[in-house]
């Protein structure tokens, strides 16, 4: 009887621990990374900067790039200026807009990218997907996954504690996106690969059930986890379904009509979760998203990221329009101003302001 398989684009390489970077050449010397050590490494001007004096001597064939920042123009230079090196990979050294940048320039050369984030601010840093600002504001390009991930946890550690507290809202709005997948499932029929859903759920769980916190080795290693399992479980389904519902929508909405006040990816997307998560009926459900997103000091009210409840419900009403054609609660509650100005308020009471 043949055994019938299907093939799943992963890193090759995963190192999540206190102390990965130092054995960074060693995931490179890897024959499926790179076999000359030739390589193009793109750094930020920020957190990968402050590392390259440390990472230099151990990677003596590489060239260093350093970009500018995140937008689309900045990695078409990148890449340009990549294309006579004859490398035989890219390792994005940075942050998200840095890891981006690389994923795009690798993808535009036709070469592997080795991610090595400085924080973990979101789930992209493994994802096939590349978000750039550009002419039209900001846009999200389809690129290979990573070939390899290093996450050095003490580097992580030194990061700001926001960009660990943006990665918690993230993974943890994986919940209400995977729930927004079956609603369009039961609906209208869309398929939901089960797989994806599965990896995608299981790692906004394990963040929202871990007792620790952003201090914790232990929960940090959690939280990479999930942020890598969530890049994956896209790849698996071909497409940011398993991480992007109505949390994503409102914060896409958040992102357009308020560009110069939106609050952090993930900020907006787990209070866009936990509103979601109301919506659909599962209260409990959304009063302990609540409250574990309020222990690791994230918003769950839009008055906490400085805006009004008239501006969360044009954002709410807005959210629809973000992603055409992607069902959640939104689409299926059709909801007018009124009505969601009343279920913000039975949200608050719900969750306790």
């Amino acid at each position: 009887m043949p055994v019938l398989t299907r093939l799943i684009p992963t890193p090759v390489a995963v190192d999540i621990r206190a102390g990965a970077l130092n054995d960074l050449a060693t995931v490179l010397a890897d024959e499926r990374v790179s076999h000359s050590g030739r390589l193009a490494v793109a750094v930020s001007n920020g957190s990968g900067a402050r590392l390259r004096e440390r990472i230099e001597p151990l990677l003596p064939g590489a060239t260093w790039y350093e970009v500018g920042g995140g937008t689309l123009d900045d990695a078409i230079r990148l890449a340009g200026q990549m294309k006579s090196g004859h490398y035989d990979a890219v390792v994005g050294l940075g942050g998200g807009k840095i890891i981006d940048c690389a994923k795009f320039a690798a993808a535009r050369v036709g070469l592997p990218l080795v991610a090595v984030p400085t924080n973990l601010a979101h789930d992209g840093l493994c994802s096939p997907v590349a978000t750039l600002d550009n002419d039209a504001g900001r846009g999200s390009y389809g690129v290979p996954n990573p070939i390899a991930v290093v996450i050095d946890l003490d580097v992580i550690r030194e990061a700001p504690a926001r960009f660990v507290r943006s990665g918690i809202g993230d993974a943890v709005s994986n919940i209400s996106a995977v729930a927004d997948w079956e609603l369009a499932n039961r609906v209208n029929g869309e398929k939901v690969d089960g797989l994806a859903a599965a990896m995608a759920r299981q790692a906004g769980e394990a963040v929202l059930r871990h007792p620790g916190g952003i201090g914790d080795n232990g929960f940090l290693q959690v939280l990479a986890e999930a942020l890598v399992l969530s890049g994956i479980a896209m790849s698996v389904s071909g497409d940011s379904r398993p991480s992007s519902g109505a949390c994503h929508e409102i914060n896409h909405a958040f992102d357009l009509l308020f560009p110069q006040r939106a609050a952090s990816h993930g900020e907006q997307c787990g209070l866009g979760a936990a509103f979601a998560m109301y919506l659909r009926g599962a209260h409990e459900e959304s009063a302990f998203m609540a409250d574990v997103l309020r222990r690791h000091g994230l918003p769950v009210l839009p008055e906490e990221i400085g805006f009004t409840v008239d501006e969360f419900v044009r954002v709410v009403g807005f959210a629809p329009e973000t992603r055409p054609g992607r069902y959640t609660i939104l689409e299926h509650l059709d909801l007018k101003t009124d009505q969601i100005k009343d279920l913000y308020a039975d949200y608050v009471k719900a969750i306790g302001s």
